[in-house]
């Protein structure tokens, strides 16, 4: 990658929402979210996480690609999970020009904003990794 990248979140997006894949928890994740809820770490977990025996993700509704996302984005934006929120950082786009570039084709905030400096953007890969020890 260059010295640093262009990425703002533009109003009114939720295109990294609507991509196939998976939403995975960490341990502070779930604490968080589920207080923000108003719900027990227990409740949260029959209602909303799917476990493996590494891993926990977001169970995946039947027609929604994500039980927090409505009409007007993220129902719990403030406590959103970690992969969520370090996007488009994730370790994969960061180290991969060719990654970073098939990603910019639906998210409309790369290339756009301020320019981040390519080691704010390493340290946010860096918290991924360290955020989710199984999928690093």
């Amino acid at each position: 990658m260059a010295e640093g990248v262009r990425f703002e979140c533009q109003p009114g997006c939720t295109e990294c929402c609507r991509q196939k894949g998976f939403v995975y928890l960490t341990d502070a994740d779930l604490p968080r979210m589920s207080a923000f809820l108003g719900m027990t770490p227990a409740a949260f977990q029959r209602r909303f996480v799917y476990r493996t025996r590494n891993r926990m993700r977001l169970r995946v509704p039947r027609d929604a690609n994500c039980s927090f996302l409505k009409n007007d984005g993220c129902s719990i934006h403030p406590a959103k999970p970690t992969q969520c929120r370090i996007f488009p950082f994730w370790p994969e786009l960061v180290e991969s020009r060719r990654e970073w570039q098939k990603t910019s084709r639906y998210c409309p905030g790369m290339g756009q904003g301020p320019l981040i400096q390519i080691e704010v953007a390493r340290q946010q890969a860096q918290e991924m990794r360290e955020g989710y020890p199984a999928l690093y």
